[in-house]
């Protein structure tokens, strides 16, 4: 008698390949010296993958430094520091003059292991094709596969207008809010209180770019980035912030610009563990029946609602959730007994690192 066929993996059955989303972290550590990567790698090492590091060479370098600034951060992304393969770096915009010596940098020096590049003031998709052809260029010597991803900032209510086609393009997983520039584009029309607190969320013109921004990112399968708090140590703020982008707009990640906002970004995002065990055990019934449609609990579930309870088990993976085993096991070939499903005890001494 034959065997029977393998148990299909929720992706496989739930979504079309062009429907489904890059599974990142939901946390974009931000750090814009060789000693802050270092110390950025080591604080990623401690608490796994549960978030990106992106070394900064635009904010990061001194000017007239800008390529011996990316070759010390290319240095520390090849480096065994660098253990998940999850470290990024964001460039200047694509037409200042040290962009391409600064892609060149960083494809040279680190191509192989770099996980995403960050393209700041996108206005058009002009300039991520522009970036796109460079990057083919690099990854033709290399023999890099797959491609590197950019993930571009929105930066003004002129890159806004264009949204759409800048997030259609294929090489594009992330669009990433700019506050900062996006406030200052405004040349002092939208007051200095829009850069802080619940008015960044409030304000109507942030409020649209909030929401457009996320809009867009959902409709071309790709992720919606929060940006900076800039109150930099107070991981209270961050965690807020962070709370108000998921809860309200659809964001799912967020920036961090010192490790004390890491554990609050994360904890922001985690789900409850009440809808994480409700996940579990609708998504091993769906199993079980072969993703045909099933009664839990009292109520009817099919690849509808399996869907969403697959995104709940995927963001607490993601963010170091412990997992059901049986659960663990099956759709993601581990078990995770040291984290608690709270608060993962490393994550709690995040702060310390810097």
């Amino acid at each position: 008698m034959a065997g029977r066929a393998a148990p299909l993996s929720p992706d496989a059955v739930l979504y079309r390949e062009h429907d489904r989303q890059p599974g990142l972290p939901v946390c974009d550590h931000y750090c814009g010296s060789a000693a802050l990567l270092a110390k950025s790698l080591a604080l990623q090492a401690r608490l796994g993958p549960v978030l990106d590091v992106t070394a900064d060479c635009e904010d990061g370098a001194a000017a007239g430094d800008e390529l011996a600034h990316a070759r010390l951060m290319a240095e520390g992304i090849a480096s065994e520091g660098n253990r998940f393969g999850r470290v990024g770096a964001r460039t200047h915009a694509v037409g200042h003059p040290a962009f391409a010596g600064e892609v060149e940098a960083l494809m040279g020096g680190a191509g192989r292991r770099l996980a995403y590049l960050t393209l700041p003031k996108v206005q058009d998709v002009a300039a991520v094709a522009q970036a796109d052809a460079l990057l083919r260029e690099h990854e033709a010597r290399l023999g890099r596969e797959p491609p590197v991803p950019l993930q571009v900032l929105i930066e003004s209510p002129a890159a806004l207008a264009r949204l759409d086609a800048i997030a259609a393009h294929p090489r594009v997983e992330a669009l990433c809010f700019g506050l900062m520039d996006y406030v200052s584009s405004f040349g002092g029309a939208v007051g200095s209180d829009a850069l802080h607190g619940s008015r960044q969320f409030e304000h109507p013109l942030l409020a649209r770019a909030l929401a457009d921004i996320a809009l867009s990112a959902h409709a071309h399968g790709k992720v919606a980035v929060h940006s900076v708090t800039l109150a930099i140590g107070d991981g209270e703020a961050a965690g807020r912030d962070a709370q108000r982008a998921a809860h309200d707009f659809g964001y799912q990640r967020k920036w961090s610009i010192h490790p004390v906002q890491v554990a609050p970004i994360i904890a922001a995002f985690r789900p409850a563990l009440n809808e994480v065990q409700q996940a579990a055990g609708i998504l091993l019934a769906a199993r079980e029946a072969g993703w045909g449609p099933v009664r839990h609990d009292g109520h009817l579930h099919d690849r509808a609602s399996y869907r969403y309870w697959w995104q709940v088990l995927q963001r607490a993976h993601r963010t170091g959730v412990s997992l059901p085993s049986e659960a663990a096991a099956a759709f993601f070939g581990d078990v995770r007994r040291d984290a608690k499903p709270d608060a993962p005890a490393s994550l709690s001494q995040a702060g310390d690192v810097q």
